[in-house]
Formats: structure tokens, C-alpha cells, sequence
């Protein structure tokens, strides 16, 4: 079994102030989102200026949070929000939905991409390969907070998480997915961008990994303690919403390829 690192949740206290190790992994993944979309851009939108670019991980940074938080209540926990209101606004002790995120993601794309001569998936095959940094990092700040970890195991990288009230050793899941939806998925994406690939591709192969990259960590992650287990005991509600991005992430790729091919052959 491996110690839990013991690691204040505070980043920083300077009085009544406190910055937390969560909300700095948010900044973490804007930040390195801006500077690859940066380095990238030219073959994107020649055209676009630093300040257009910055725009655009704006709206997708207020996507991520906005929807982020909204999928939480809306798809874990809507009881305890409704019933205290003022939880939604403390975002540093939790509680954000990947899919709400990723609904909010594509709401901004589209909005952002009307307004900017850029089609919605065009847009999202240019943000994709941008996604994992910020996943990774704000899987590393669950671990520091605590929170979403697994089942019990014997495993020898086990550790037992002074928020678990059972004390038992666990799946380090938050780790699993900081090694599979930051890592993995950005090798993944970031290579299979590197060569020109059909308009929807780059969404789909996002699409498709991240939903099976998450199914497979639900199997060793305890589901939310308000929801437990749904679909006869075994599903999570993490697998229920990774299931249609992985039907559409196959989808669009069959799509993409297909009509490219059509196309070539029109010719």
C-alpha cells in the first residue's frame, strides 16, 4: 500500500483569502489550452490575432465552467442544490460533470464558430487536442482534494484517503483518469491531428476514447454516493453518459471518412 501524500487542499491563505489547489488546476488547463491552441493557430485560422484566439479559450473556459457545474447539479445532485442554493457558487470543494463540460464546451464552439467564419465542428476538431490538458490537471486536483476515489483493493499502489470515513485502502482512480483522460488521451489526439484528417474526425476520435476511457475507470471508481449504482446495480451514471459519446464519436468518424471518400470519388 502507498501513503496518501498528505497535501493541503490551500494553495495559497493570505488572510480570509484562500486560493485553492482545485481552482489552480482550472487555471493549469486554460493556461496550457491557450498556449497549444497558440502554437497551432496558423494552420488553423491564419487570420486570427492573439486577441481572437484569447476570445475563443475564453468562451470555451466559461463553457467548461458554466456547463461543468450546471451537469453536476443537473445530472448528480439536483436535491442538494435545490435545497441549498448557494452551494452551486463553491466550486472549489467540487463537484463538476465532465459531460456538462463538455455539453457547455460545444455550446461556446458553435456560438464562438458562427460569429468567426468557422464551422461548429471545425472549431471542435481545432479544440479537442486542446481538452486533455485540462482534464489531467483537474483530475490531479481531485486527488489533492480527496475526492473521487475508488473501490477497496488489495493492489500494492492502494491508499487510503483521509476523506474515506471507512478507512479502507482504494483504486487511486483519480490518478487512473489523470493517466488516461490527460495523458493517453492527449497522445492520442495530439498524433492523430498531426496529419490532415476529414472535417469531424479529430471530434470523433475525442469522442470515442474519452467515453471508453471512462467506462473503463467507472468499473474501479465508487459512483456518487447520493446516486450509487443504476441500470440493476452495476452501471454508474459516468457510464450511462460516456455511452452515447462513444455511439457518436464512432459515428462521426464512419461519417467523416465516408464522405471524404464519397467526395474523392465524385471527382
Amino acid at each position: 500500500m502507498l501513503p496518501y501524500p498528505q497535501i493541503d487542499p490551500v494553495a495559497i491563505a493570505l488572510g480570509p483569502l484562500k486560493i485553492h489547489w482545485y481552482g489552480l488546476m482550472y487555471l493549469i488547463g486554460i493556461g496550457g489550452a491557450w498556449w497549444l491552441a497558440s502554437r497551432r493557430v496558423n494552420a488553423f485560422a491564419p487570420s486570427w490575432n492573439k486577441d481572437k484566439l484569447s476570445d475563443m479559450v475564453f468562451w470555451v473556459a466559461m463553457g467548461v465552467i458554466l456547463g461543468g457545474r450546471l451537469g453536476y447539479v443537473l445530472f448528480y445532485d439536483l436535491a442538494a442544490y435545490i435545497a441549498e442554493p448557494a452551494k452551486m457558487l463553491r466550486i472549489w470543494e467540487g463537484g463538476m460533470s465532465f459531460h456538462g463540460g463538455f455539453i457547455g464546451v460545444m455550446l461556446a464552439s458553435w456560438w464562438f464558430g458562427k460569429r468567426n467564419g468557422k464551422s461548429f465542428f471545425e472549431l471542435m476538431d481545432f479544440i479537442a487536442p486542446l481538452v486533455p490538458i485540462g482534464l489531467g490537471a483537474g483530475r490531479i486536483g481531485n486527488f489533492i482534494n480527496a475526492e473521487l476515489w475508488g473501490k477497496a483493493t488489495d493492489l500494492p499502489w492502494a491508499m487510503v484517503f483521509p476523506t474515506d470515513p471507512q478507512q479502507l485502502a482504494r483504486h487511486p482512480s483519480q490518478l487512473y483518469q489523470f493517466a488516461l483522460e490527460g495523458l493517453a488521451l492527449f497522445a492520442i489526439l495530439w498524433f492523430y491531428s498531426r496529419k490532415p484528417r476529414p472535417t469531424m474526425a479529430v471530434s470523433g476520435m475525442f469522442a470515442l476514447s474519452y467515453g471508453v476511457f471512462r467506462f473503463i475507470v467507472e468499473f474501479v471508481r465508487v459512483p456518487d454516493t447520493q446516486l450509487g449504482y443504476l441500470a440493476g446495480g452495476w452501471l454508474t451514471m459516468g457510464q450511462v453518459l460516456s455511452v452515447p459519446m462513444i455511439l457518436v464519436g464512432i459515428g462521426l468518424i464512419w461519417f467523416a471518412y465516408h464522405r471524404q471518400a464519397a467526395q474523392g470519388a465524385a471527382r
